[in-house]
C-alpha cells in the first residue's frame, strides 16, 4: 500500500529540487550572456579607441579630396562592408557631402555609368581584396577618379592602388571565432563617421543646413517652422481695444477660441493681453463683466515673440515663463498670436 503522504511528500521535494537546480543553471547561463556582450563591447571599443591613436595625413588628405572634389563622394562596398558603406553614404548626405552607394556587383553591369569623372570613390572591403571591387579598379583608373580605400590590410590590392588609404583594421574580430566581421565593421563605421564630421566641420555646416535635408523630421520642423508659419493673425486674431468692457472681450475670446485676447490703444500699439486665468482672478475680486473696463483687469506687459523666430524658440520661451499663448509682433507691432495648441497640432513640441 502506498503511502500518499510520503509520495506526497517526496514529489514536493523533486520539485524544489528541480527549481533550485533550473535557477541555477538560469543564473549560470545568464551570467554567461552578460559576460560574452561585456566581452564584446569591449573589444569593439578598443578597435575605435586604437583608430584614433592611428590617424595620420592620409586622413587629412581624403578630407582635402572630399572638399575639392566638384561632384560627389560615391561609396562601394560588398558583404557587410557594402552595409557599412551605405551607411556612410547616408551619413555623409545628410551632413552637406553630397553622397551615394553604389553596389560593386551593379556597377560591372550598368551602374558605374551613375559615376563620373568629378565625382570621388570611397571603397570599403576589409580585406582590401574583395573580387567585386578589385574588379572596378580599371575602369576608375580609366575615368582619372581619385579612390579613397578604406580596409583593415595596407599591403592588400585596394589599399596599393588607391589614392590613398584610411585604416580601419582590428587586432581581433569580437566573434570568438575571430570570422564574423563584428570590431572590423564597427571600425570603419566609426572611421566613416569621422570622415563625415569632419568634413561637416569643414564646411561650416550648421544645424539649419541639417534641417534641410531633414524636413520631414522632428528635427526639421524644429529648426525650419517660424512663429509666423503658425500664428492666427488677420480676421483670426483677438483683440480688443482698451476701453471695451469686459463682456466684450469675453466674447472676443470666444469667438476666437485661443483662450485670451490682445488688448490695444487706439493706434493699435500693444498694451497687454487678458486671459482666462485673468477673467478667474477678476471675478474672485467680485468685477462685475458688465460695465468693468478691459483695461482695469488685463495684464501689462505681456509675454510676446518676433513673428521671424522659430517656433522651437516660442516653446521654450513658453515653457520658461509657464504660459500657453504669446502674441506675435514684428518690429514692435502687433501682428499674430500663438499658443501651445498651435505647436502641438505643428508637431513641433
Amino acid at each position: 500500500m502506498i503511502d500518499l503522504d510520503w509520495h506526497i511528500a517526496s514529489r514536493r521535494r523533486w520539485r524544489e529540487g528541480a527549481c533550485i537546480s533550473y535557477t541555477f543553471a538560469h543564473m549560470k547561463n545568464a551570467e554567461f550572456i552578460l559576460e560574452c556582450a561585456r566581452r564584446v563591447l569591449r573589444v569593439e571599443a578598443d578597435a575605435v579607441f586604437a583608430l584614433a591613436e592611428r590617424l595620420n595625413d592620409q586622413f587629412a588628405t581624403a578630407c582635402e579630396l572630399i572638399l575639392s572634389c566638384q561632384g560627389r563622394v560615391v561609396v562601394i562596398g560588398i558583404g557587410k562592408s557594402g552595409h557599412i558603406a551605405k551607411k556612410i553614404a547616408a551619413t555623409m548626405a545628410s551632413t552637406g557631402t553630397p553622397a551615394f552607394f553604389v553596389h560593386p556587383s551593379e556597377a560591372a553591369h550598368g551602374d558605374l555609368g551613375m559615376i563620373t569623372r568629378s565625382d570621388v570613390v570611397l571603397a570599403l572591403s576589409n580585406s582590401g581584396e574583395s573580387d567585386e571591387v578589385i574588379a572596378l579598379l580599371p575602369s576608375l583608373k580609366r575615368l582619372g577618379i581619385p579612390l579613397i580605400a578604406m580596409t583593415g590590410n595596407a599591403e592588400s590590392t585596394l589599399s596599393t592602388q588607391s589614392s590613398v588609404h584610411l585604416d580601419s583594421g582590428v587586432t581581433q574580430e569580437a566573434c570568438p571565432l575571430n570570422l564574423a566581421p563584428t570590431a572590423s565593421t564597427t571600425a570603419a563605421l566609426a572611421l566613416g563617421d569621422a570622415l563625415a564630421v569632419a568634413l561637416l566641420e569643414a564646411r561650416g555646416f550648421q544645424a539649419e543646413d541639417f534641417a534641410l535635408s531633414h524636413p520631414g523630421g522632428s528635427l526639421g520642423r524644429r529648426l525650419l517652422v517660424l512663429v509666423k508659419d503658425l500664428m492666427h493673425s488677420g480676421d483670426d486674431l483677438p483683440v480688443v481695444q482698451h476701453d471695451v468692457l469686459l463682456r466684450d472681450a469675453l466674447l472676443e475670446i470666444s469667438k476666437k477660441g485661443m483662450g485670451m485676447t490682445a488688448v490695444v490703444d487706439g493706434q493699435g500699439g500693444l498694451l497687454g493681453i487678458f486671459t482666462d486665468g485673468d477673467l478667474r482672478r477678476a471675478l474672485d475680486q467680485g468685477v462685475d463683466v458688465r460695465d468693468t473696463p478691459v483695461s482695469t483687469v488685463m495684464t501689462l506687459n505681456p509675454a510676446a515673440i518676433e513673428s521671424n523666430k522659430l517656433a522651437a524658440e516660442a516653446v521654450q520661451q513658453m515653457d520658461t515663463r509657464r504660459v500657453n499663448g504669446l502674441l506675435v509682433l514684428e518690429a514692435g507691432v502687433l501682428v499674430g498670436a500663438i499658443n501651445m495648441h498651435d505647436l502641438l497640432r505643428a508637431r513641433v513640441v
